[in-house]
């Protein structure tokens, strides 16, 4: 019965959400504010049908009502409740319904937050959200099923088959049988990260969809002014906000759980998700031109129209099965609706922004290559690069599949070498463009702001070039030469340090001047007055610091594989701290809940003949799904991690193997992620003056319309 009321209430939703989007449209084109009065309120009740149906789907979740194909397929008598709550998203069913609901609390706040300054945008604004909402709803509504016998009948077997088993993409969908128990949620993701990073990516994906409903609108209404730009704002920081959280939070699950001793590998899925996060961040660094100098009006348009058609290509590449991941669910049938979607709202886009060039005329023109919009479109270009170097390592396996027949794989060296040195000159831009004034630089004032900052880059890159120790690992990729590459990037990082450090000292003393604040309140108020400034700052600072870690894993690792019997030792060193003494004491085995045994071998960890600690790496084996995971053991400090795995045992401990690696700086990229989060929240937080802009915006808006009519 629950399962029946689930459907139903899914169902109205799909048929709302397409009523939503008919109203709004036919609304706005012959100005019945009733048809957009119920397009609105057809938005606030499908956002409550999905809760109903998420609330209906997590209640068979808890009971185990396994004739619920869905929860047969990820939860077990077994599992605790926790983690059958979190199942919700552990599946392909499950997720959409999740992405969804989301969607559709989304489009809820951004209807109910802008139907008063926004007015003029919003029919469109439903009418874009509320069809993405509707094909997501179309895939766990069973609708695309109906294909099936059509198909059969053309002769188009394969694509029938495909059709058919839609069907059983109903979350509630039931089985004719009732099964004794479930096959329990994938191992993998019952880890604190996995449950978290879905919900985060989620959160990101969904949230761009806002900002692109707002650009169509602007654009069907030649709406094009500051107004859009100002609303979408915060909407673009909150969903890049929570698209960097869900990255991070990957990051750590990886590398946390997986036991390679690494975090980012350049999977095709993890690369699905940092295509839209690199357009997405290019979008936010464009806008701010428009916003100053009313330039780059197209060039936003079409990033935001990128980053919406990479949100929906990234959920088809995981849902597709075209490529293989950890990440990715099972080959299903949406993955030929996701492509036909991504395309088709794409190609919709652009000719609509190809009828509305003549309202995106740019105000000003590029006065001066040495000016701080000269220095944010070379940072856009950067970005765009590192996009396109990305998506083509991803779509290349399948490209050579569909060409040649052989599918040809693209590793982490080919993202390494292109990208790294990519990434190295947006570090450079970064420290560049706080410097740069609006317009056009004056040589000697920007050369004075320079000396330090070069200075101290390269007293950095010199001191680390005459450390032995780490001159040894200076070596070029794929070259023999002992040169400069990674002292350089360091360099660069303290450059774009004391830069940041200069404009808050700079900032402070101004106030103090002014005003007569000691310093530290000067530096709060400072910061406070102007959080989305000062926001970025604290973003750069993180992204500093996360390029500390990643650099110092990256060309600084150290890895060995060691099989010991009881008592016996191995030594690894550490390019930073000394040489570590791993001893191995033996074997232990327990129950760490109803359906996970866990083997752990016992370590005891010297570094220099100094006592560390124990360490106690191991496999967890899951019953139901005779499944084992391994349990990485980790050592923490500021300088570096020591990182060690059980890969195998003998003769119940009698001899086990290891594998051990030294991260060094590994945790100054958790430590950055903070900082970034930090930053960019500031940046999210309303201020009076935004406030204040958008009310001007919206004013000047409305007498523009009027005017019109």
């Amino acid at each position: 019965m629950a399962a029946d009321l689930g459907y139903v209430a899914l169902l109205l939703a799909f048929v709302l959400s397409i009523f939503a989007a008919l109203a709004a449209w036919w609304g706005e084109r012959r100005r019945t504010i009733e048809l957009v009065f119920s397009a609105r309120n057809s938005v606030l009740a499908v956002a409550g049908l999905l809760t109903l149906a998420v609330l209906i789907e997590l209640f068979l979740l808890l009971s185990g009502d396994f004739r619920v194909m869905y929860v047969a397929q990820v939860t077990n008598r077994a599992m605790p409740a926790f983690f059958k709550v979190t199942a919700l998203w552990g599946g392909q069913a499950g997720s959409l319904l999740f992405w969804s609901w989301l969607m559709a609390l989304f489009a809820a706040a951004a209807v109910l937050g802008g139907w008063q300054r926004t007015r003029l945008l919003i029919p469109k604004v439903i009418v874009v959200t509320q069809l993405t909402l509707a094909f997501f709803l179309s895939l766990i509504s069973g609708i695309w099923a109906l294909l099936a016998s059509p198909l059969e009948a053309l002769g188009m077997p394969a694509s029938a088959a495909l059709m058919a088993e839609m069907e059983t993409l109903i979350p509630f969908y039931q089985l004719k049988f009732t099964p004794v128990d479930g096959n329990g949620l994938n191992p993998l993701l019952r880890h604190w990260g996995m449950i978290i990073h879905p919900p985060l990516l989620y959160l990101g994906f969904v949230g761009f969809v806002i900002p692109f409903a707002f650009a169509v609108a602007a654009l069907s209404t030649r709406q094009t002014g500051d107004l859009w730009i100002r609303v979408i704002r915060r909407w673009t920081l909150v969903a890049w906000l929570f698209l960097s959280m869900g990255l991070l939070v990957g990051m750590w699950w990886a590398y946390g759980v997986l036991g390679w001793g690494g975090y980012w590998g350049w999977d095709p899925v993890e690369n699905a998700a940092l295509m839209p996060w690199l357009t997405g961040t290019a979008f936010l660094h464009s806008v701010i031109i428009q916003e100053r100098r009313g330039m780059f009006k197209v060039w936003n348009m079409v990033l935001i129209m990128v980053t919406y058609s990479l949100v929906i290509f990234g959920t088809f590449l995981t849902r597709s099965g075209v490529v293989s991941s950890v990440h990715a669910f099972a080959q299903s049938g949406v993955g030929p609706l996701f492509l036909g979607f991504v395309a088709a709202t794409f190609v919709a886009s652009v000719l609509l922004l190809f009828t509305r060039l003549d309202s995106l005329r740019s105000e000003n023109a590029l006065d001066s290559w040495v000016s701080r919009e000269a220095v944010f479109l070379l940072n856009n270009v950067l970005f765009l690069a590192i996009f396109f170097v990305t998506f083509w390592g991803t779509i290349f396996p399948v490209i050579s599949e569909l060409l040649a027949g052989q599918k040809a794989i693209v590793g982490p060296p080919f993202f390494n070498q292109v990208n790294g040195p990519l990434f190295g000159l947006l570090v450079l831009t970064m420290g560049i463009a706080p410097l740069m004034p609006w317009r056009r630089a004056s040589p000697g004032k920007l050369a004075r702001l320079l000396v330090w900052p070069i200075l101290a880059g390269l007293a950095t890159t010199l001191g680390l070039l005459a450390v032995p120790t780490l001159r040894q690992f200076a070596i070029l990729p794929g070259t023999s030469l002992r040169i400069v590459p990674v002292t350089a990037f360091y360099g660069l990082l303290v450059f774009t340090l004391v830069v940041i450090g200069q404009e808050f000292w700079r900032g402070t003393r101004t106030r103090r001047r002014a005003v007569g604040e000691a310093y530290w309140t000067a530096l709060v108020n400072l910061v406070r007055y102007n959080r989305r400034r000062y926001g970025g700052y604290l973003v750069h600072l993180g992204v500093v610091l996360i390029a500390l870690g990643v650099i110092g894993t990256q060309f600084f690792k150290v890895e060995t594989q060691r099989n010991l019997a009881r008592g016996e030792s191995f030594t690894i060193t550490s390019p930073l701290t000394g040489t570590y003494t791993v001893t191995y004491e033996g074997l232990s085995a327990s129950i760490v809940a109803e359906d996970v045994r866990r083997t752990a071998a016992v370590l005891k960890i010297t570094r220099e003949g100094q006592f560390v600690g124990l360490l106690q790496p191991g496999q967890d084996f899951f019953i139901a799904q005779e499944q084992a995971m391994t349990t990485p053991a980790m050592h923490h400090s500021l300088a570096e991690d020591l990182y060690i795995i059980l890969a195998g045992w003998e003769d119940g401990g009698v001899t086990a193997t290891f594998k051990a690696y030294v991260e060094p700086l590994i945790n100054w990229l958790w430590i950055g992620g903070l900082v970034f989060i930090l930053g960019t929240a500031m940046a999210v937080w309303p201020t009076p003056v935004e406030e204040r802009r958008i009310a001007v915006a919206t004013s000047a808006s409305g007498r523009v319309v009027t005017a019109r009519s």
